[in-house]
């Protein structure tokens, strides 16, 4: 999944990113309303992780924007204002959840899986395609009953073939998935973490769907 975290704090934000990337997201840390507009434009991003007091702005003024154009990209807020008013306010306002600082960053991956999971129609993480027991909200793998350990950016490969299970799902989509601003990106990266899924789950858990991309089986 690709993160727009909007955050001026910057031993906070370097945390948030850290996690994120940890956990098997990619992210993109914009410190700026002008910043974060701009990099809205340009990048299908995912989830936004929208701080509101920022040195150019307000960031409830950047979400109402963001609405009012159309948007429906998951927006969580993360600030320090806990008075009643203001979560009202921001889930007014077209946010999907609220976070309030200071915040365990295990509960920040929840509220994130729990937020995507909404959006892409599946409100149960765990399921099972082509003989593969995938929990994405635990990210734990299993073939035939033996768990299968997956690196960062095989979950992030995983999770985003497993989103759209039944669909085909591009090159440049699974690239935005692994990579964050600034990150060089491989030619062959997409089709080595591809190879590397099919190693470990099995050469039917990934359907190439030549010239088009990859696309894993609807769920049993």
């Amino acid at each position: 999944m690709r993160v727009l975290l909007i955050e001026d704090d910057h031993r906070l934000g370097s945390a948030i990113r850290d996690h994120i990337q940890r956990v098997g997201h990619s992210a993109d840390w914009m410190t700026r309303v002008e910043d974060a507009r701009e990099a809205m434009a340009n990048v299908p991003y995912e989830l936004v992780l929208l701080d509101l007091n920022l040195p150019d702005g307000q960031g409830l003024d950047l979400l109402r924007e963001w609405r009012a154009a159309g948007s429906s990209v998951p927006v969580i807020i993360t600030t320090a204002q806990d008075q009643l008013a203001v979560r009202i306010e921001g889930l007014n306002s077209g946010a999907d959840d609220y976070l309030v600082k200071p915040f365990n960053l295990a509960e920040l991956t929840a509220r994130i899986a729990a937020v995507s999971r909404r959006y892409s129609g599946n409100p149960l993480p765990a399921t099972e395609i082509n003989g593969v027991a995938i929990d994405l909200g635990r990210r734990t793998a299993a073939v035939a009953g033996v768990a299968v350990v997956l690196t960062a950016r095989e979950w992030a490969v995983v999770e985003r073939l497993v989103r759209h299970r039944g669909a085909i799902v591009s090159k440049s989509e699974i690239e935005d998935s692994l990579y964050e601003f600034g990150a060089e990106i491989e030619s062959n990266a997409v089709e080595v973490y591809v190879s590397r899924l099919r190693k470990k789950l099995g050469r039917d858990f990934v359907t190439t769907a030549r010239g088009l991309g990859y696309t894993v089986g609807a769920a049993t």
